[in-house]
């Protein structure tokens, strides 16, 4: 569903001059979807991500068409679970490394499977409920 755009950023610094903002429509999905086939949202419980933006109720874009590569957040499957963290790799070896100093990283333990499902391509966020 197309929504309306207004001409011009809102500063998060000091105030702008007043404009009349002119609207255009934008489509959200078009915007945050690369790949419709692959792409799923999903609800964020808990907050191992928190440090990254990612909050407890937030809804998550992943996109399974993308190859994860290092450093990017991913959704993984963990012991038939999934969970979303950083994803480090180095020399051949997988981690997922949460973005709260609290939470321990997960490393495979012998015989454990780390699969990488998605990759994690937007956050959104709601203020009221």
């Amino acid at each position: 569903m197309p929504l309306p755009l207004a001409n011009g950023c809102v500063r998060a610094g000091f105030p702008s001059p007043s404009e009349d903002f002119g609207a255009t429509r934008i489509d959200l999905a078009a915007k945050l979807i690369r790949h419709p086939q692959a792409t799923h949202i999903m609800g964020v419980s808990g907050l191992s991500m928190r440090d990254a933006g990612i909050d407890d109720g937030d809804w998550i874009v992943v996109d399974k068409a993308i190859k994860p590569s290092n450093g990017q957040i991913v959704v993984a499957v963990v012991d038939g679970e999934f969970t979303v963290k950083y994803l480090v790799l180095r020399a051949g070896r997988v981690k997922l490394k949460a973005a709260n100093p609290t939470f321990p990283d997960i490393v495979p333990r012998d015989g454990q499977t780390i699969e990488v499902w998605g990759v994690v391509t937007a956050c959104v966020k709601r203020f009221i409920t």
